[in-house]
């Protein structure tokens, strides 16, 4: 090609990603506000050959009409793509890519993180030493829920759900319970100290903790509501870095206050960047913004594999990872 693509990247991304683009692309950077508005949408496809959106965007329909845009490729920068009408780009003649597997492991570190924070009350003792409240070391002061040997149970048994159950297996000796939408591989399965059970009740009803990584949207939406959180132990902990959407925000409060279950780690949120508002006030619920693939070595890597699926568009050539 004589004349590099233009592309836009709706949010900054790492700068080393930003120089490999800039290799072989002309590259922009929506800087904010964020997420990426409307008109500017508007403007960009009729302006880029390719937008690269994350799972902040609220992508307009006109985004889908390829025929109408000089924007035929969306290279989203996640492996999640619900913010992504994919039947619609399909109609429409769009292409759409995404960035499998490169997250699965700093995924899988933080949501076993979420859990030992919440089981363990390290975010809760953080926050009474910087209120002041510590007066020393207490045989009953903030007694945790002890992790090794607990059951846990994970809720889609994908790349990120295995990745969770070699941590929780292995490092923890915890029997690992799971429900998928399709069957794995028995030995696949046994191998990370795994069961396979045949429905999600099945695993809430059996699990001490509960980890979702599932996708989200469509039937997923609030795949866990207030009839699911009645069906867990209320010792039991529920752990999401999926989609904010798989779990119905306001039966979880009112269950994390009533004590229908013990505790919660959301790294997700419905209507992110709002959480809902009982929840900043509950202790037994850690919440981080959205950091499950936030290491610098993660993001460049998703960055970059957003490179090799539009190097492989504009070569006319199938994209590695075409949803």
């Amino acid at each position: 090609m004589a004349d590099k693509p233009r592309i836009l990247l709706t949010t900054p991304w790492p700068e080393r990603a930003v120089m490999a683009m800039q290799n072989h692309f002309e590259i922009d950077i929506h800087a904010g506000p964020l997420p990426m508005p409307e008109d500017r949408w508007l403007q960009a496809l009729q302006t880029y050959d390719a937008i690269a959106p994350t799972v902040i965007d609220r992508i307009p329909a006109q985004a889908y009409r390829a025929s109408e845009n000089r924007t035929k490729v969306l290279g989203n920068f996640g492996v999640g793509y619900n913010h992504i009408d994919i039947e619609a780009a399909r109609k429409g003649n769009l292409a759409v890519s995404n960035t499998p597997g490169v997250l699965t492991d700093a995924t899988a570190d933080q949501a076993m993180g979420l859990l030992l924070a919440v089981a363990r009350g390290i975010s809760l003792g953080d926050w009474h030493i910087r209120a002041g409240e510590w007066r020393g070391w207490n045989p009953t002061a903030l007694l945790g829920t002890h992790v090794t040997g607990a059951t846990l149970g994970i809720i889609g048994f994908g790349r990120i759900g295995q990745a969770m159950a070699k941590r929780a297996h292995f490092g923890f000796d915890m029997p690992v319970v799971f429900h998928n939408r399709s069957r794995i591989d028995e030995d696949r399965a046994s191998a990370l100290g795994a069961r396979q059970l045949e429905s999600i009740e099945a695993v809430l009803r059996e699990s001490d903790f509960v980890s979702l990584h599932c996708p989200g949207g469509g039937e997923n939406r609030h795949l866990i509501n207030v009839h699911r959180l009645r069906k867990m132990k209320p010792t039991a902990f529920l752990i999401n870095t999926a989609r904010g959407d798989v779990v119905d925000e306001s039966a979880l409060a009112e269950a994390l206050k009533n004590g229908t279950i013990a505790g919660a780690g959301l790294d997700v949120f419905e209507d992110e960047p709002r959480v809902h508002a009982d929840l900043p006030a509950l202790k037994n619920c850690v919440l981080n913004p959205h950091l499950g693939s936030a290491t610098e070595t993660t993001r460049t890597e998703m960055g970059l594999m957003v490179m090799h699926n539009l190097l492989a568009f504009f070569a006319k050539d199938p994209m590695p990872n075409a949803v």
